[in-house]
């Protein structure tokens, strides 16, 4: 009986020829493939293909080789926002992602032309099947892993105590990187100029500012109310809120489970658009998300299910992105920032999960993006030096009183200080803390503010409303 062809045997192809910059010949092929197609099928499928477009190949007889074709330029986006451009060239970005020997097979189906992947629309069953702390995504390996990175030394702290010693250089990193990966054109230190002091790139789209500055106010919200949020409701939906101010048609959108359909173009998922399966669906994410133990697995499965479901008419993958970071700023892990993630391999990440229900190359660029992660922000907070014991014994008073003085606009006096301290900081202590108070006020601006729960709009109104303020600018460097 002849050999039945796998059906992903073009997707196997088109692998083996990706990796091989000078093509391949026909007998190399067969050895390379040769526990699943004969030289005969090789023989008769070849020339199709190339009719096909879907390798080309140069030569005649013996010396022809084969080689692979870039995917045409393609977008994974839901509208109505922006359309992001897949570089057709990403091979060379991707070489250092290491991908398992599952992740490169999801690579081959994902890679296929889009005609020729089936059409599928929302399996409820993907998320049914999953049991927490059973079934995970990451194996126990993997976990340790992690672990072994992510771990700092205040693990007993409380929660988001990590994420605050870093939140200045996290606002830019993840900002920038996560709008990135949606096509903002802003570069790093556009970014860094826009969320410091406010100076908005010129020749930019609105939008992509907007973008930036809706990914700093999420942030905040994650770290400075990290002992508050969780895998539920009012979390996601406010992280949507955040993220999605002031970019939908509709802002009644904002932090609400959609009620219409959503299309992922350059790919043949379809999002179910039943209101009733979608909350469904969603509020089974939140409960199974919660009973997660691991806070690595539980990132994970938040960057995997929120991005599937699709559960808001926009902005689906930033919430995706940012919820991921939940587990790990909590747990006062070094948080997850996506720098460098090539968009190629995350997107095609994510049509695996879309298309074939498959993790592994998502995973594998998971995994990659957190090992780089770690080791920018362990060699930052290295850099650092110890904790003020004093300033560590009041921290959630000086964020009182220095929000108070501001919000309300009081004289930065001992005697204000005094008089908003004088119950929660001992005798002996107050005439230091009226000093740190004074300091941390003269060091206030746009950049750092999100550590006192400040909105700019506050901060605006009273360093225009303090003469000593009027004149100050924030320091560079």
């Amino acid at each position: 009986m002849p050999k039945r062809l796998p059906d992903d045997l073009l997707a196997r192809v088109r692998t083996a020829l990706e990796r091989q910059s000078k093509g391949m010949t026909l007998a190399e092929l067969e050895a390379q493939l040769a526990d699943a197609v004969s030289r005969r099928s090789l023989q008769r499928h070849l020339p199709e293909w190339v009719r096909q477009k879907e390798i080309r190949a140069d030569g005649q007889r013996r010396g022809r080789r084969y080689f692979s074709i870039a995917p045409t330029r393609g977008t994974v986006l839901s509208p109505p926002t922006m359309q992001l451009n897949l570089e057709p060239n990403a091979p060379e970005v991707e070489r250092g992602i290491p991908l398992s020997t599952l992740g490169q097979k999801v690579q081959g189906l994902v890679r296929r032309p889009v005609a020729a992947r089936a059409p599928v629309g929302y399996r409820r069953e993907f998320l049914e099947s999953y049991i927490p702390n059973e079934t995970p995504y990451l194996s126990d390996a993997l976990r340790k892993h992690l672990h072994g990175l992510g771990q700092t030394a205040d693990s007993w702290q409380p929660a988001g105590t990590y994420a605050r010693d870093i939140l200045d250089r996290l606002l830019i990193d993840l900002s920038w990187s996560s709008s990135r990966l949606e096509g903002n054109t802003y570069s790093l230190l556009e970014t860094r100029n826009l969320i410091e002091r406010e100076q908005v790139a010129p020749g930019k789209d609105a939008k992509e500012t907007q973008m930036i500055l809706n990914h700093k106010a999420a942030i905040e919200l994650l770290v400075e109310s990290a002992d508050e949020i969780g895998v539920n409701r009012y979390t996601i939906t406010n992280l949507h809120a955040l993220l999605a101010d002031n970019l939908l048609d509709d802002p009644r959108g904002t932090g609400r489970l959609r009620e219409s359909s959503v299309a992922i173009a350059a790919s043949t998922y379809v999002p179910t658009a039943i209101p009733q399966l979608i909350e469904e669906m969603f509020e089974r994410l939140l409960t199974v998300g919660e009973a997660i133990r691991d806070p690595f697995e539980q990132s994970f499965f938040l960057l995997t299910h929120i991005s599937y479901l699709q559960p808001f008419v926009d902005v689906n993958k930033r919430t995706s992105r940012l919820a991921s970071n939940i587990p790990l700023i909590k747990r006062n892990l070094v948080p997850l920032s996506f720098i460098d993630v090539p968009q190629r391999a995350y997107f095609e990440g994510l049509i695996g999960i879309y298309e074939f229900n498959r993790v592994e190359l998502l995973r594998d660029v998971f995994v990659w993006a957190y090992e780089r992660s770690a080791n920018a922000y362990t060699a930052v907070r290295g850099s650092l030096p110890e904790p003020d014991p004093f300033r560590l014994q009041y921290r959630s008073v000086l964020i009182e009183v220095v929000g108070a003085i501001v919000r309300k606009r009081l004289p930065a006096k001992p005697g204000t200080v005094k008089n908003l301290a004088g119950s929660l900081v001992s005798a002996a202590d107050l005439d230091r803390f009226s000093h740190l108070v004074q300091s941390e006020l003269e060091a206030l601006h746009e950049g750092n503010i999100a550590r006192f729960r400040l909105r700019p709009s506050e901060f605006h109104n009273w360093r225009e409303t303090s003469p000593r303020r009027r004149s100050s600018r924030p320091p560079t460097g």
